[in-house]
């Protein structure tokens, strides 16, 4: 075998442990992502459960009719491993959601105090008159 022959064998050899090494760099890069990964997920998953039982018992029961694309994310948040149930991921939606729009929520509440001020005025008034 001649010298360059000799010489372009090795570096084939060469080539051919450096795309080993990338490939093996890649996939360990990839098993650390996929690691990485699968811890955020499961400190997720501990902190919606965190939040969900912070939020205590639940004791009012609520028939609802719900969108099949809603079933589907409750289902999914079930499947997830997030909740036990999708009556406990409807009921931890319904709350962040509440919590989200305070807001919303805290006017509400004052026009619902102002109406409620009306009505005993207008009972008043018929009191009144009889």
């Amino acid at each position: 075998m001649s010298d360059q022959e000799q010489k372009k064998q090795e570096e084939t050899k060469d080539t051919k442990k450096d795309k080993k090494t990338d490939s093996d760099g890649c996939r360990g890069a990839f098993e650390e992502l996929g690691d990485s990964i699968g811890k955020f997920a499961e400190r997720t998953v501990e902190t919606i459960r965190e939040a969900f039982d912070k939020s205590g018992l639940k004791n009012t029961v609520l028939t609802v009719r719900i969108t099949e694309e809603a079933n589907r994310k409750l289902r999914m948040l079930v499947d997830a491993g997030l909740f036990k149930s999708r009556s406990e991921s409807a009921a931890f939606l319904i709350e962040e959601g509440i919590k989200h729009r305070e807001d919303l929520f805290k006017k509400i509440e004052d026009k619902m105090e102002t109406i409620q001020k009306i009505k005993e005025e207008l009972k008043d008034i018929i009191t009144e008159q009889i």
